[in-house]
């Protein structure tokens, strides 16, 4: 077949040009209606985890948290989510309670709940990586800092649930930041600084 009559590959193109392949991908749309959806919390899990002495990867996770994303399923990539997050619903499944309360522990003492009772992120950016991949920026608020941070997220599917009967959607994120910069410093060293997020989650169109 003669070389210019061979069918030409945009990802060729971009590794030929030096450009990262996520750079062409197109977000498909969503089969889902345009609107505000809301976190359902049964249904949903924010989890993280920090390196302990060097040897292990401490796991805990927030139960009490908000969200809402705003829809545009023609244009997924003009979608946007708040999260709301109460720093006291921590939970690090202690397994002495008797002795200590551990939750209340890290609530004061590394996630500043006293003096800042609420986490906060808000969207300011989604670009596709894939048809249902993207990277989800914005700005998280954090022991009274605000800084950006950024989240692989996949969109696992959008269907009619069939127990509720509202349109639902479901999502998956990962994501890592420094909690130094934040001024969240207690005991860094020993315990790393780096917080890996894992977030599993689904949504419903608001009635």
């Amino acid at each position: 077949m003669p070389l210019l009559r061979r069918p030409v590959s945009l990802l060729g193109v971009a590794v030929a040009l030096g450009l990262p392949a996520p750079l062409l991908a197109q977000a498909a749309p969503v089969d889902a209606p345009a609107g505000t959806y809301v976190l359902d919390p049964t249904h949903a899990s924010l989890t993280w985890r920090v390196k302990h002495l060097g040897l292990s990867m401490y796991t805990a996770r927030f139960t009490g948290f908000e969200s809402q994303i705003r829809l545009d399923p023609a244009r997924p990539t003009n979608s946007t989510v708040t999260v709301s997050i109460d720093p006291r619903s921590v939970r690090t499944d202690f397994p002495f309670p008797e002795k200590e309360d551990f939750d209340k522990v890290v609530a004061e003492r590394f996630l500043m709940a006293n003096a800042h009772p609420k986490i906060g992120f808000r969207s300011t950016g989604l670009v596709a990586t894939g048809p249902t991949r993207g990277r989800l920026t914005g700005d998280l608020t954090f022991n009274g800092v605000t800084k950006p941070v950024s989240l692989d997220v996949t969109l696992n599917g959008s269907l009619l649930n069939p127990f509720t009967k509202l349109p639902t959607l479901g999502f998956s994120a990962r994501g890592t930041l420094k909690r130094s910069d934040f001024g969240a410093t207690e005991l860094l060293g020993p315990i790393g600084d780096e917080v890996e997020l894992m977030i599993e989650a689904e949504y419903h169109l608001k009635p």
